[in-house]
């Protein structure tokens, strides 16, 4: 991971995130893959290792950096109102650095991305871990201007009501409720709660792990804003990225000629 990390062997894939109203690309969640001689390798393979042994800070910082140059130059081709955003997760690791809300200012005002362009993206066992040490924390980001989104909700068994004192603006519903939606009554009464309780406290709700049409009928019903997964796209580079963009860009144009 050392070796790789020297030589550049990581880089950085986009999963574009849609508006389930439009149709539309909103913004991109940026994934780190490793670019091996024998093939490319997932995060599963590698994530938990490099986190535990701290990799992950300098990984992950590089690839806000990339990620936020790549944003800076899709916003300018492909201007949109609201602009187009990037979700970046934040590991534990880096969650627990006291230079992370410095770190992450750095990385804004070098790339000149604006910080409500920027979503973080923290698992929710972390957001609504210590309660005094992830609102500092929370706080702090928030104060930067970037938005905020736990990852992975419904997965932690959290206590609601902490939901409602942490400064996050988005959930994203874990994909292990959204896949079974279509075919167990269970997980989508979980996705209709999720998304009522997200609506009472005035955030807004991605769906992770969209892969059929009915998904998208489904939440389109339940009144969820936006969804990813690989209905859309599978994560790939961002010459991909780019494609899909100018493709998404011509039909919006198209509409408003129309």
């Amino acid at each position: 991971l050392r070796k790789a990390l020297d030589q550049g062997e990581f880089r950085v894939y986009y999963q574009p995130i849609v508006s389930l109203q439009t149709g539309k690309i909103t913004g991109f969640e940026a994934l780190t893959r490793w670019q091996r001689p024998e093939g490319i390798l997932s995060p599963i393979e590698f994530i938990a290792v490099a986190e535990e042994i701290g990799l992950i800070i300098p990984m992950n910082r590089q690839l806000l950096r990339e990620a936020c140059e790549h944003l800076r130059s899709w916003q300018s081709e492909f201007p949109s109102s609201p602009p187009l955003t990037m979700s970046v997760n934040v590991s534990s690791r880096e969650f627990a650095q006291p230079d992370l809300t410095s770190e992450i200012r750095k990385s804004l005002e070098q790339t000149g991305v604006d910080p409500g362009c920027l979503q973080l993206e923290i698992i929710e066992t972390i957001a609504m871990g210590d309660a005094e040490k992830s609102g500092h924390v929370l706080s702090q980001l928030k104060a930067l201007g970037v938005r905020l989104s736990i990852d992975d909700f419904g997965t932690g068994y959290s206590s609601l009501s902490r939901l409602r004192r942490i400064p996050v603006d988005t959930l994203k519903i874990d994909r292990a409720f959204i896949l079974h939606m279509d075919s167990d009554p269970e997980s989508r009464e979980i996705v209709r709660i999720i998304i009522m309780l997200a609506h009472n406290f005035g955030l807004k709700v991605v769906a992770e792990g969209t892969e059929t049409e009915e998904h998208i009928n489904l939440l389109k019903q339940l009144n969820c804003e936006m969804a990813q997964g690989y209905f859309f796209s599978r994560p790939a580079d961002d010459q991909a990225m780019l494609k899909l963009l100018e493709g998404n860009h011509s039909t919006r144009a198209a509409s408003v000629g129309h």
